[in-house]
């Protein structure tokens, strides 16, 4: 072959969907091709064509436009278009036109028709929708995952099981089962009632149950046993059983095949397993006596996210576990405020807001927080509350849990407020709708409780939820604020890059991608009244009411896992790399495959948007 037919091989044979092809069909390709060169300015596709054709810039740019001449897409280098072949939906695109010297090979729609029909991973590449596509990124994502030589939270807890189950009949004396517990050398044991798991005891039960109650060690087992147990199927995942400890507050969990004991997983073989995990960083701050140990804990956090981002756990996973250390951080740090200050005068609640509330935190995260104190409080309890407030914040900023930039924290009395003053901030924001409350709407309408009397929030939360519900203005000015960060759909031409000498050439994938998404997901769970914070939960919710449909739920779902695991992956090689954690990705370092999938994900949120608009209209959300 020519060499210059090789070089166009080698091109197509890097770019999707001609990279699925076999040898000898991209052999035969460059010979079918016919090469084009577009000036800057001239109409593309090239109206003196006389067949359809499908189009892959070689070199240069285009950009779509649509009726009005409004930017739609931007294809560049390995870009694939056409209108003929009524196999790539451009949406809005009519026409487009080359805005930089235009190198183009042409494909007649014939021959992709053959192709289509004698390969059938090249047809999938036409024939799948967006949502395929979305899942199949998320699964390769986490495929790349388990691949790694760091996937160590992925083996399922089967693996993990080094002895046979230690079991003891129900009638057995607490006496008994001490000995076989110091016999087996273990730390719990698992109590049976024929076949059937029937509870379990371990070493805490014995002390606190057995020894401190005074009580005979003659007595049966059974009076000192846990009934209500949380158990996990053998093939559980580890990292879903590290996510069940930690939000139980456990230490051990029966492994059962289907309705039969194999096991017992305890916290200890975990942190065997994986020295740095959630649940082995919330005893540590459980057991943390000083601010310096919550510091030292809170610095594991970036590795805690490195290996959860390499071990193919999903970014709604990592993010739960980000931001359950971070709440068991604050409760910490509140308890010793309150042991240095004394118990608080009247009743409160620390809630915490922003990606904290949603439970998308991750390692590199400002802080948001507020506190709503009871309308009993007297104004010679405003000093203690103050002091309580300045600790804590002052201790998450030790802990790397930065000062939020716009001064949302519980250490700013404005957001240090009684039920009674939340009540007409809330008001306010929500009947008299403005810049200022648009502002604050991604904190303060997105707060869940952390510690304290949670009845307060809840009563807080209900009349929040009843004054939105229906709320045409208010979700109007909510629905124009979610259409304020728009996807760069052509993220990977400079048009849309930040040149700012700190982060040149690359793009906010937190600004430009996950944050719509939190939007979007914000304006149907207010406008339905739903009571879910975290996106994905909201938008499952949205998506069993009128508002949203659930293939568009879906869709969005899986666009937000898949941008926010792109997040986390290059947030995680930098902290391999000992570099600060930031959301700006170089479309450089993505491949095609990569940049196609971004593509995808960001026209759900272009589509979703453009029906956002469409509602909205003179002011009212239809």
């Amino acid at each position: 072959m020519e060499i210059e037919l090789v070089e166009i091989r080698d091109f197509l044979a890097q770019r999707p969907p001609f990279d699925v092809l076999p040898e000898e069909q991209l052999n035969q390709l460059p010979k079918i091709l016919d090469i084009r060169y577009l000036r800057r300015g001239s109409d593309f596709p090239p109206p003196e064509s006389d067949q359809s054709y499908i189009y892959i810039l070689r070199s240069g740019a285009v950009e779509l436009l649509d009726e009005e001449d409004k930017l739609v897409e931007k294809l560049g280098e390995g870009g694939v278009y056409t209108t003929d072949c009524q196999l790539i939906d451009f949406g809005r695109a009519i026409r487009g036109v080359s805005t930089e010297d235009t190198l183009l090979y042409q494909l007649p729609c014939s021959h992709l028709k053959v192709l289509r029909q004698s390969e059938p991973a090249f047809d999938r590449h036409f024939s799948e929708s967006i949502r395929d596509r979305l899942k199949q990124a998320v699964r390769t994502l986490q495929d790349n995952g388990e691949n790694s030589s760091l996937a160590q939270m992925t083996v399922e807890v089967s693996h993990l099981l080094k002895k046979a189950p230690i079991t003891i009949d129900t009638n057995s004396t607490i006496r008994q089962a001490a000995q076989l517990m110091s016999e087996k050398n273990v730390s719990s044991v698992m109590l049976m009632s024929g076949d059937r798991l029937a509870g379990m005891i371990t070493d805490r039960d014995l002390r606190k149950r057995c020894v401190a109650a005074g009580l005979s060690p003659d007595e049966p087992v059974s009076a000192i046993m846990t009934t209500d147990l949380e158990t996990v199927q053998e093939n559980t995942l580890a990292i879903q059983a590290l996510m069940t400890m930690t939000r139980l507050h456990v230490h051990h969990l029966p492994v059962m095949r289907n309705d039969q004991v194999v096991g017992m997983l305890s916290a200890t073989d975990l942190a065997r397993h994986q020295t740095t995990n959630s649940a082995f960083l919330a005893t540590d701050v459980r057991k943390a006596e000083t601010l310096q140990d919550l510091a030292k804990v809170s610095a594991r956090l970036p590795e805690l996210q490195f290996q959860l981002a390499n071990s193919s756990a999903t970014a709604l996973h990592i993010g739960e576990a980000i931001s359950s250390i971070t709440d068991s951080l604050t409760v910490r740090l509140i308890e010793m405020a309150e042991a240095e200050l004394g118990p608080a005068p009247v009743p409160y609640v620390w809630m915490c807001g922003g990606s904290q509330a949603r439970g998308e935190q991750t390692s590199h995260s400002d802080q948001d927080n507020a506190l709503l104190i009871s309308d009993q409080m007297k104004p010679e309890h405003a000093a203690y509350f103050d002091v309580l407030a300045k600790k804590v914040t002052d201790g998450l900023n030790a802990c790397n849990f930065v000062y939020c930039p716009g001064d949302a924290m519980a250490s700013n009395i404005k957001w240090r407020q009684t039920l009674s003053a939340w009540r007409k901030y809330f008001n306010t924001w929500i009947n008299k709708p403005d810049p200022m409350s648009l502002m604050l709407s991604s904190i303060f309408f997105d707060l869940r409780p952390v510690h304290g009397d949670k009845e307060l929030f809840l009563e807080l939360q209900s009349e929040i939820l009843d004054k939105t519900r229906g709320n045409g203005i208010f979700t109007a000015f909510m629905a124009a604020n979610a259409l304020q960060h728009r996807p760069p759909l052509g993220f990977f031409r400079t048009f849309v890059l930040i040149h700012d000498g700190a982060h040149d050439d690359t793009f906010d994938i937190k600004h430009r991608g996950i944050v719509p998404i939190t939007d979007i997901a914000r304006v149907f769970a207010l406008s339905q009244g739903l009571k879910p914070v975290n996106t994905t939960e909201r938008l499952l919710a949205a998506a069993e009411t009128s508002i949203l449909s659930r293939e568009m739920g879906e869709n969005l779902v899986d666009a937000l896992e898949f941008i926010a695991s792109m997040r986390i992956n290059h947030q995680a090689e930098q902290i391999r790399k000992g570099i600060q954690p930031d959301n700006y990705l170089a479309p450089d370092e993505l491949s095609d495959l990569e940049r196609r999938h971004l593509k995808d994900a960001f026209r759900v949120i272009q589509d979703m948007q453009e029906t956002l608009e469409s509602r909205y209209q003179g002011g009212r959300f239809r």
